[in-house]
């Protein structure tokens, strides 16, 4: 899945800094309806990933039932913190 695509889908603007606070509650909201019924392993983790960089993703023990799903969680989600540790540093 194409980043920049589902920022464009979701929120209007592949921009997330430029939505307003109802726009990213929608946007929040439609992509956990979505990645409820999303089966398809890979789109789940699409999904879930979009919502941790918009700082608002579930629980991944509960949302991956699979050990190399929620490890892969872990790995993204620590590199969202380092990230974020780098830009507050900078």
């Amino acid at each position: 899945m194409d980043l920049d695509a589902l920022l464009y889908h979701y929120l209007g603007t592949d921009d997330p800094a430029t939505a307003d606070a109802a726009t990213l509650a929608a946007a929040t909201d439609r992509i956990a309806i979505d990645l409820g019924v999303e089966r398809e392993a890979g789109r789940r983790f699409a999904l879930w990933a979009l919502m941790a960089v918009l700082g608002r993703a579930p629980d991944s023990e509960t949302t991956f039932k699979g050990a190399t799903e929620r490890r892969a969680a872990h790995d993204f989600a620590r590199l969202l913190r380092r990230g974020e540790a780098l830009d507050d540093a900078g």
